[in-house]
């Protein structure tokens, strides 16, 4: 089993959208074996989904009403086989747990260079749905490698 999970700051935005974003594209795909969480390096334990980020994923038919943060700690990076974080500060946090996990920034793992998600929080609905669309693109890429690499490569 591939655990896979996402890391942000507050674990209200980008990563709870990026974690049932990818849920549905590896669903879609019929990929199986998969599992996908997030978590932040600032969270506060138990917070709902931002106002924005639930909005908005609504209007993508991604339902957040349940997501509750959860604050990142060794056990919990130390669960998860890939870590995929929005910027290069959160990968470094991963990295100071000192578990032996894989961290990789989205951007570069999606095959988009040093790319970073900008954090919403606080923004306004037009730049929730900024930051939806970008992870949206980014995670096509995740989706189809992690299928490659569960399905076996059958192009």
């Amino acid at each position: 089993m591939t655990h896979v999970m996402f890391v942000c700051t507050g674990n209200t935005c980008r990563s709870p959208l990026a974690e049932a974003l990818l849920r549905r594209k590896l669903a879609d795909r019929g990929v199986e074996g998969v599992s996908v969480s997030s978590a932040g390096t600032g969270a506060w334990e138990g917070a709902p989904a931002s106002e924005g980020a639930y909005l908005v994923g609504l209007e993508h038919g991604l339902d957040l009403s349940d997501h509750r943060a959860r604050l990142l700690s060794r056990e919990v990076a130390a669960a998860a086989t890939l870590i995929l974080t929005m910027a290069r500060h959160h990968r470094a946090r991963v990295e100071q747990l000192g578990t032996a996990t894989e961290a990789r920034v989205l951007g570069e793992y999606s095959g988009r260079g040093d790319a970073e998600v900008a954090d919403p929080f606080g923004g306004d609905l037009e730049l929730y749905r900024e930051v939806l669309a970008e992870l949206d693109a980014m995670l096509e890429g995740v989706a189809d490698r992690l299928a490659r690499e569960r399905l076996g490569d059958r192009r």
